[in-house]
């Protein structure tokens, strides 16, 4: 086993209760080369804990590839990740992003325009494709006749607020340390690929539908498209408060739709600020039986997540568990080392974030028409 140099550019939240502890655990396939976040103390603080030398511990991830010492990036800033995937593939490097790649789909064009040689070094971050009860998912979805005997698929994901699942993980505030034009410059950058999805203003809703589908629920299409491909409509689109929601939280959301390949696919993503944890359902309907996947909180290191498959007729119905060995993280890393080291494609590269933004367009301009809204930059074409 040939072990990979990687970097790690932000060491937000998923950097320091997912991945840094994976990297820890896969020491035979991964060695920690560098670190760097926009954060000072942050990235002192994390470079000690897991050995990293001063002299590889970055505030700017420009300064971080500049440096290259390293054979791959995992890319874990917040906001867009387009930018600096292109800049880390041009140097030579594999990227593991985290979604969403980009926010619009002007940057995955010119990402494209790299080339598909330097592009399939790149990863989209959509771990559950890879837990182990998913591809055994996918394996039976094949066995029944592929997409096509597939009926429909009901996901329901129930989501608290971010502070109550990660309350287990006890992790110190923010520093502070970010002096204040860097931080107005940061935003300033995150909200130019909105602008060019969206318009200069777009309606509160679109926006909100938008945030959501790139940041949530592109997870849940990710499950879709291994399953029975991308969706071919988007055809119905509600948002709407959770009882007991406070100012700021966001709206729950439907969506329905057709699957490509026939029957249909329904989404409800909804938001319960004091719902006791996170859970996420997957129903997977066809002639003979079902199958449903029951995925834990995604910050939760070792909970497997659950499969059911029902089957058979009348009286003869079989039911069968399956509960993963690992966890999507996890088998996620290990696929990006096959990656880097012997040319294994991802499940999700480049055309999966395109066909994500793309879906997140349709339902945009779906809601605008269903409310009387007018759409905007790239979302009034979709």
């Amino acid at each position: 086993m040939t072990p990979v140099s990687v970097a790690v550019a932000g060491l937000g939240t998923i950097a320091q209760t997912i991945h840094l502890p994976l990297l820890e655990r896969l020491a035979g396939r991964f060695t920690l080369a560098a670190v760097a976040d926009v954060s000072p103390a942050l990235t002192d603080r994390i470079g000690q804990r897991y050995g990293v030398p001063p002299q590889r511990r970055f505030t700017d991830v420009g300064a971080l590839l500049g440096w290259g010492g390293f054979d791959a990036l995992l890319l874990l800033t917040s906001g867009t990740h387009a930018p600096a995937a292109a800049d880390a593939l041009r140097r030579g490097h594999a990227v593991l992003a985290e979604k969403p790649l980009g926010y619009a789909l002007r940057e995955i064009d010119e990402l494209a325009g790299l080339g598909e040689a330097v592009t399939d070094r790149l990863m989209v971050g959509y771990m559950k494709q890879y837990d182990p009860a998913v591809r055994r998912l996918a394996a039976l979805v094949e066995r029944i006749g592929g997409p096509g005997a597939i009926h429909a698929i009901d996901v329901t994901v129930l989501h608290p607020s971010s502070a109550a699942q990660l309350a287990f993980a006890q992790l110190p505030p923010p520093a502070g340390d970010v002096p204040a034009a860097e931080s107005a410059a940061l935003r300033a950058t995150a909200e130019e690929p909105l602008r060019t999805a969206l318009g200069e203003e777009p309606a509160g809703p679109l926006r909100e539908l938008y945030g959501i589908i790139m940041n949530s629920i592109c997870h849940e299409l990710s499950l879709i498209r291994l399953l029975a491909g991308v969706p071919a409509t988007v055809d119905h689109v509600a948002l709407w408060p959770a009882k007991g929601a406070g100012e700021g939280d966001p709206p729950s959301v439907e969506l329905s739709g057709a699957l490509p390949a026939g029957g249909r696919y329904g989404i409800r993503w909804l938001y319960q600020p004091d719902y006791p944890a996170y859970r996420e359902t997957v129903a997977v309907h066809h002639a003979t039986g079902s199958a449903e996947l029951v995925f834990p909180a995604p910050y939760l290191l070792g909970v497997p997540t659950l499969l059911t498959e029902t089957s058979g007729r009348h009286e003869e119905l079989a039911r069968t568990e399956f509960r993963s060995p690992v966890g999507g993280f996890e088998a996620q890393l290990t696929a990006f080392h096959a990656l880097v080291t012997r040319g294994t494609p991802p499940l999700s590269g480049i055309r999966a974030a395109a066909a994500d933004l793309s879906f997140a367009q349709q339902a945009v301009r779906r809601l605008a028409a269903q409310d009387g809204l007018e759409p905007a930059g790239e979302t009034a074409h979709a």
